[in-house]
């Protein structure tokens, strides 16, 4: 996460927390809770986890001496989410942080309409149904946005120039992760008609898939495109 991002994301961490009703404050500990909510592991999120408590530190906030973060971690499986999200409610977290994940911030949205939630995601918060719009966003949910599927069609036109003779792509999407999958499959399959590409969609949803999917990608594509290249853009 640059460091321009990291201070927009605890900017907006502090004020979800200064949002929070005082009514609902006075049943809180003293030392406000984070509830931490992440798709993956502490040790894949290890650079995230690290800007993430520089960020708070630099708001004057130490984990341990005037703040608490409870952490639920799904381990890569999405269908986890709203139950850990769900404990986060339970524990009465002062607010909700969705870091990195389209999924989580979902879910994080689902489990509560009155705990304050920030996240950060890669897609569209609006077509994917998290805000009502970027200007306002509305109810208990904020947070930053890269639009990072807005410019997968320009990556698929970078790749092509790249590799020119390819003429086979193929996209690898997480099929747990329908909001994005769906959007960035619908995304891209029409810049691949635009370029003259085959698109093939392959899914995989933990690490243990990919080598099934690389070691057998698209056997129907293979008999229809003989020796013709491929690439794949993930």
């Amino acid at each position: 996460m640059s460091d321009m991002k990291r201070r927009d994301f605890i900017t907006l961490l502090g004020g979800a927390a200064a949002a929070w009703p005082l009514a609902a404050r006075a049943q809180q500990p003293a030392m406000p809770v984070i509830g931490f909510l992440g798709s993956t592991s502490p040790e894949r999120w290890a650079s995230r986890m690290r800007a993430f408590n520089q960020g708070l530190s630099e708001t004057g906030y130490v984990e341990g001496r005037n703040v608490a973060i409870e952490y639920r971690w799904a381990e890569g499986q999405n269908d986890r989410l709203p139950t850990l999200a769900a404990d986060l409610v339970g524990r009465q977290v002062t607010v909700m942080v969705a870091l990195g994940s389209t999924p989580a911030a979902l879910a994080a949205k689902a489990a509560t309409t009155t705990i304050p939630i920030v996240f950060e995601v890669a897609s569209d918060p609006v077509a994917i149904g998290l805000v009502s719009s970027l200007a306002r966003p509305g109810g208990n949910i904020t947070g930053v946005t890269s639009l990072n599927a807005e410019v997968q069609p320009k990556r698929l036109e970078l790749l092509h120039e790249l590799v020119p003779t390819a003429t086979v792509v193929g996209l690898l999407v997480n099929p747990t992760n329908p909001n994005l999958a769906e959007f960035t499959t619908k995304n891209l399959h029409g810049a691949a008609r635009s370029l003259g590409l085959e698109l093939h969609i392959l899914h995989a949803s933990a690490d243990h898939d990919f080598d099934a999917v690389f070691a057998n990608p698209a056997p129907t594509a293979s008999r229809r495109a003989g020796d013709r290249r491929r690439s794949t853009l993930h």
